[in-house]
């Protein structure tokens, strides 16, 4: 499988060196188009294909991400369309707040009418180390082109396909909730530092706190509420530290963040 990734920041980055992390691809089998010449040069490095030429990028390749500004998307996609191949390309939008309406006219059809399979895709930063949570929306797309995307994006993760109405919630409690995920790590760091540990030791001990939390909560058969009260002795310092944190408002903190990330 040949992939073309046009635009390689953060995200669109991430991506490529996910695939080829994950053993999807091989590094020269993807292509990297960017305007920076020093992002090129990364990719050229490692071995990947690279072009600041964006249909040159595309040409001859199976699966099309373009991961750019939300701002830019309409002019990357309707620059792109007359170099791409309608019935054999699959064409993947990474960027939040692009419609399928808006995909769709963007990408028009060929000379002969076809329009192309093509997705409208969030995932989260994790999926540079191959952990992140996916959501797809098929925009134009068979069966075979649906399990061509989400086999891509489950070696890099977890995926879901879901309805583009559900979109901006998953974007909230997924794209958005891995950096509310990390201020929680930090924000309990620093008060592992007021209570004397040393600030290059508490942010590991978080962590493996949280990855042993999520392990638990991830086992089969496994409920949140049922591990949480399986920690909590009656009238002990787990309780106590709850109900501290309820009445400082950290349920409704979690809630209202998730809820004003889709405004």
């Amino acid at each position: 499988m040949r992939i073309a990734v046009v635009g390689a920041g953060n995200m669109g980055g991430a991506i490529a060196r996910g695939l080829v992390k994950a053993g999807t691809v091989r590094a020269a089998d993807v292509t990297v188009s960017d305007i920076s010449e020093a992002v090129l040069q990364g990719f050229s490095e490692r071995g990947y294909r690279t072009t600041p030429d964006n249909q040159a990028a595309v040409a001859g390749a199976d699966v099309v991400f373009v991961v750019v500004k939300p701002w830019l998307v309409e002019q990357v996609v309707k620059g792109l369309a007359p170099a791409l191949d309608y019935a054999s390309q699959v064409f993947v939008c990474v960027a939040a707040g692009i419609s399928p309406g808006q995909l769709s006219e963007w990408l028009g059809a060929d000379a002969a009418g076809v329009a192309p399979q093509s997705f409208l895709v969030i995932p989260n930063t994790a999926i540079d180390v191959l952990q992140s949570m996916t959501f797809i929306t098929p925009v134009h797309a068979d069966e075979k082109a649906v399990s061509v995307v989400k086999g891509l994006f489950d070696t890099m993760g977890s995926s879901m396909v879901i309805d583009y109405g559900m979109m901006s919630a998953a974007t909230a409690v997924a794209s958005c909730g891995i950096a509310y995920a990390m201020r929680y790590v930090l924000d309990a760091a620093r008060g592992g530092v007021e209570m004397g540990f040393d600030p290059a030791e508490a942010v590991p001990v978080v962590c493996q706190t949280m990855i042993g939390a999520i392990g638990l909560m991830t086992k089969e058969g496994a409920d949140p509420e049922a591990e949480i009260v399986k920690v909590c002795t009656p009238g002990g310092l787990t309780l106590k530290g709850l109900k501290a944190m309820e009445e400082a408002g950290f349920t409704e903190a979690v809630i209202r963040g998730l809820k004003a990330s889709v405004k």
